[in-house]
């Protein structure tokens, strides 16, 4: 192919001087010119540059030219006594014309060439050196092939050396020090290049030295996996019969934030294990996800999701009494309600999506529920947890979360219904489910305006039952008639709510260890003094404004700032549990993925609820150990609980933006399978047996 590429060039070339063009005639169009280093001792090696220089709108060729193209050949005449090298060209760049891939250089360039001095060379005479020189020039529209006689001497000696060679050798990739892996995928090539995860890199291009391997014009996709780049490649239209038993080629940096370039670095790859997963970068590895259909489909899932929400135990307290607050209200004022408590929701996710979006963007590994993974944000969860329970059993009043449906004006209405909003999409974040873990998964690669009205559906998925009552009369007459009940209603409603401050409590315990814990558990104690208080003096119909406010902002500002000093450093423990489950790492596994087992590799927290569940129904139990024991699985849990950026580089890798998530490897196959969030017993069972 490479021949017949070749000479389809030439011929194209000898066409146009048949036809009589003259849009070529004045060349050439790449100036070239022969040029020492500096001179050198008897038997001394130094570099010798042929400089090319083409024109404005020309460009001369890399060693692999790409779909199209020649690169410079050398034929030389040397002094008895004297060679040369291998050729060693700078890094090029990539020019993609009618869907054909070109590596060349639109720029002045500098290829290097070792040049060893005869041994028996007189110091002070100058040793001529020439070459044949052959290349082709080329625009997006036409080529021409090109040659010249190239001239140039070395000094045998002492003398000055030429200050552009800093810069030309500058422009060479740097030789990697240690070599690289590659494996066969299913649509072509997986590279892994040791590459320090500290290490800047732009828009990264992988220029292949061997034909036959790759598809050039096809995209690349890039990421990385903690100290390792792995780089994917589409297998070419025609390929070698033979398997490759290498893989080299020249690693483009891109350019930096501030416009300059980063280089490049050359490397060889051998056959060999290549970790998956990793954070996907540049341009290339952003796969064009985003389409009309991708986003509508990501915005039902996140619709449907923000619905499922609300039957969470820690958020349908909440709807339940301000759906009953707005029956008991009346009409006159639903519609202001229903408009504030959807505001309220939507601007809650929006804010956190927005924090998000932006801490991802700065480099910093988070998903979606971050802020649970954050000691002071648990611990101020933990104390809203507890106000809103003292509330529901009566302690204190709260006018957002009144039966009264507010301070029965339209101000006091609709500010109770926006502050219950922004609580509500608080506290009911912190998992994904069934829908809206996909389409959270999918709004990470949107653009930015995308991914936020993404999170935008969310918020509205989970205000829209409210907003409905707001708007729909007949809706509102569903619900039961007001009367004493209702208050018997709310003191029930503090169960479920109790039960979510005991598990807040475990997950402060789980998060940051026993020390912090306990000092969120001493800040619970005091918000329920202060509450206790305020009730106090709400029922003797006093003010509570000089000390409920003030002593609210303390304890908040106590559990921001200094519990989490508190917390316990590094990551939690994973527990064993009954299939003798190991900690998740890429080395794991790649380990057991290389030993050719099966592998069930989840991924879960402490805070989220639908983990908890599988967990208990479907993955702890005696059926899943006995058949996974049988099969010889290897389990790898990964532990979300706290932040861990390879465990959101690798949930970020697979498109999830959260947990729950599973992932099942059979023995010897390429790709993992995505299990569904929700899981039964019989189905983990089945795993093994396909």
């Amino acid at each position: 192919m490479a021949f017949l590429r070749n000479l389809l060039v030439l011929l194209a070339a000898c066409l146009l001087a048949l036809t009589g063009s003259t849009a070529w005639a004045q060349g050439p169009h790449i100036r070239a010119s022969l040029l020492a280093e500096r001179p050198a001792k008897p038997g001394e090696t130094i570099s010798l540059a042929v400089l090319m220089q083409p024109d404005k709108g020309w460009h001369g060729y890399w060693s692999n030219p790409g779909d199209a193209g020649l690169p410079v050949t050398l034929e030389w005449t040397l002094p008895a006594g004297a060679g040369t090298g291998l050729l060693e060209f700078p890094v090029p760049q990539t020019l993609l014309v009618q869907g054909l891939m070109n590596h060349v250089y639109e720029h002045d360039y500098a290829v290097l060439v070792p040049f060893t001095v005869p041994k028996d060379a007189e110091p002070g005479t100058t040793l001529p050196v020439s070459a044949k020189a052959n290349w082709l020039a080329c625009t997006e529209a036409i080529c021409v092939p090109e040659s010249a006689t190239l001239q140039g001497t070395v000094t045998v000696g002492k003398g000055p050396a030429d200050a552009r060679f800093d810069g030309w050798r500058a422009a060479l990739p740097a030789p990697l020090d240690r070599q690289g892996t590659f494996a066969a995928s299913a649509s072509g090539w997986r590279i892994a290049v040791p590459f320090p995860a500290s290490a800047a890199i732009g828009d990264p291009h992988f220029f292949i030295a061997g034909e036959g391997i790759a598809d050039y014009a096809k995209p690349q996709g890039f990421s990385r996996v903690g100290d390792t780049l792995v780089i994917e490649l589409a297998r070419a239209g025609f390929p070698s019969p033979e398997a490759p038993q290498s893989i080299n080629g020249v690693l483009s940096l891109g350019i930096s934030a501030k416009g300059e370039s980063l280089g490049g670095i050359a490397f060889t790859a051998a056959p060999g294990a290549v970790p998956t997963g990793g954070t996907p970068i540049g341009k290339g590895s952003m796969p064009a996800a985003f389409s009309a259909t991708t986003l509508i489909l990501a915005i039902l899932g996140a619709l449907v999701g923000g619905l499922i929400l609300n039957v969470m135990p820690c958020v349908f307290p909440i709807l339940s009494l301000k759906a009953l607050a707005l029956a008991r209200a009346g009409s006159h004022n639903a519609h202001v309600e229903g408009v504030a408590y959807t505001a309220g929701v939507m601007l809650a996710c929006m804010g956190l999506a927005a924090a998000m979006l932006a801490l991802r963007a700065a480099g910093t590994q988070v998903g979606w529920a971050f802020q649970l993974q954050d000691p002071g944000v648990v611990a101020l969860l933990l104390l809203l947890a507890v106000a809103i329970t003292a509330n529901f059993a009566g302690l204190y009043e709260l006018p957002g979360l009144s039966l009264e449906s507010g301070s029965g004006t339209a101000k006091g209405g609709w500010l109770g219904a926006f502050g219950t909003g922004l609580l509500a999409a608080f506290v009911a974040t912190p998992c994904t489910g069934p829908f809206m873990a996909a389409a959270v998964g999918a709004a990470l690669i949107l653009p930015a305006w995308a991914a936020m009205a993404v999170f935008a559906a969310l918020g509205f998925g989970l205000a829209l039952p409210f907003l409905l009552l707001g708007f729909v009369p007949a809706l509102r007459r569903l619900l039961p008639k007001p009367g004493a009940w209702m208050e018997r209603f709310r003191r029930a409603m503090a169960v479920p709510m109790g039960l979510t401050v005991l598990a807040l409590g475990w997950l402060a315990w789980r998060l940051g260890g026993p020390v912090y814990a306990g000092g969120a558990i001493a800040l619970a104690v005091l918000v329920v003094a202060l509450l206790v208080m305020i009730g106090r003096t709400q029922r003797r119909g006093l003010s509570t404004a000089t000390f409920a406010l003030p002593g609210g902002i303390v304890l908040a500002a106590l559990a921001l700032a200094v519990t989490p000093r508190l917390a316990a450093a590094g990551p939690g423990t994973v527990e064993a549990g009954l299939l003798d489950a190991k900690p998740f790492s890429e080395a794991a596994l790649a380990e057991a993925r290389a030993q050719g087992k099966p592998v069930f590799a989840y991924f879960t927290a402490d805070w989220c609820l639908s983990c908890k569940v599988n967990e208990a129904a479907a993955i702890e139990r005696e059926t899943t150990r006995d058949a996974f024991k049988k099969a010889g699985v290897v389990v790898l849990v990964g532990d979300w609980t706290r932040r861990d950026p390879k465990i959101t580089s690798f949930l970020s890798a697979q498109g999830a933006a959260g947990v729950p998530l599973y992932l099942w490897y059979p023995a010897k196959a390429a790709e993992p399978q995505k299990l569904p969030q929700v899981l039964s017993a019989d189905f983990m069972a089945g795993l093994p047996g396909g």
